[in-house]
């Protein structure tokens, strides 16, 4: 971990870009300043840079929910690996072929979770973890990196069981973790662990010569965060999630009275979208001056990259584009918006 002396260094303005609002418990490679001119990026600073400016594809990991029960566990197992039809692997580089294999994992953790007296009721026994690439991307190399990252995030510490999916246009990998740990405690990962995770995993897919990267959102220029499945779920039956429904109807109702509401955490999106294009072409300025012509190359497709970057758009100016779009169409603003009411609220 890093000292806080270390942290209060002066780095490259680059360097506050790329930072998550949660402390990590561990530094980044590229948070690790020069130990000549803190000020100077480093070669992992510049290869990441590098990377970002040619939008090299995010990699995706996500823990997408927690087994509570036994009988939650196997039909958790028996989904990801369709019954017994894939091959799953575990921890000890053991493959589990068919049915009989699917029995031997859900036998061992039911009678490990059977024997664990010190879980609370609603305790988990497993995270479920998905790691994913964009269409396209080498999906052998994606289960390599996977088996590379679960070996160095839980090898030695939790057992786990990773089988790979090739039914979607993106390669992906669930990865269930048992919680106890060898030790005894258990596993409960936060924010920062996830940023953490992105960065090993994109690592891991480097190594075997898949480009990828793991910056937040923000610092490419991204505010709305993606939608959620149980969005997307409620969307696709042709309803209106109840957020959405009740922030149309505001946006309805400030319209018609001439007066917007502000919200104090768009004041600061704008703030933080303005800081980090700052640093972006303060870093551009510092690389035009050298006199290295890759250094002035590479200043260059900086400045393009935030030339492109997206407009700031909230939730909410999307929302108001959206009825102003209507309005001006001579149609109704929303025109869900009496349908949802009549069928009440979906939650």
């Amino acid at each position: 971990m890093s000292s806080e002396g270390d942290r209060d260094l002066e780095l490259p303005p680059i360097s506050y870009v790329w930072r998550t609002p949660v402390r990590r418990p561990k530094r980044a490679k590229w948070e690790i300043p020069d130990p000549t001119d803190s000020r100077k990026l480093t070669p992992v600073m510049r290869a990441k840079l590098q990377r970002i400016v040619a939008k090299a594809p995010e990699v995706m990991v996500k823990i997408t929910g927690k087994t509570k029960t036994v009988a939650h566990l196997k039909s958790h197992l028996e989904y990801i690996t369709r019954n017994g039809e894939l091959t799953a692997e575990t921890e000890t580089a053991a493959v589990m072929h068919g049915r009989q294999g699917l029995h031997d994992i859900q036998e061992r953790w039911a009678d490990d979770a059977e024997l664990d007296g010190s879980r609370r009721r609603d305790g988990p026994l497993s995270h479920n973890i998905i790691l994913s690439m964009p269409p396209g991307t080498d999906p052998v190399a994606v289960k390599d990196a996977v088996r590379a990252f679960a070996i160095e995030t839980f090898g030695g510490e939790h057992d786990y069981v990773f089988v790979q999916h090739l039914d979607d246009e993106h390669p992906h990998v669930h990865l269930t973790v048992r919680s106890l740990g060898y030790d005894g405690r258990r596993l409960n990962p936060r924010k920062a662990d996830l940023a953490t995770w992105r960065e090993q995993f994109a690592g891991e897919l480097r190594l075997r010569g898949v480009e990828a990267e793991a910056t937040p959102r923000r610092t490419r220029g991204k505010v709305r965060k993606a939608e959620r499945g149980v969005v997307r779920v409620i969307r696709e039956r042709g309803d209106m999630p109840r957020v959405e429904r009740l922030s149309r109807e505001e946006i309805v109702k400030e319209s018609r009275g001439g007066k917007r509401s502000t919200r104090p955490w768009e004041a600061k999106t704008r703030e933080r979208q303005a800081m980090i294009r700052k640093g972006y072409l303060q870093q551009a300025e510092e690389l035009q001056v050298s006199h290295s012509a890759a250094d002035r190359d590479l200043a260059a497709q900086v400045l393009q990259f935030v030339a492109d970057m997206p407009e700031l758009e909230t939730k909410r100016d999307y929302l108001l584009k959206e009825f102003a779009k209507a309005i001006g169409k001579g149609g109704q603003p929303l025109p869900r918006e009496d349908k949802e009411r009549k069928k009440g609220p979906v939650r």
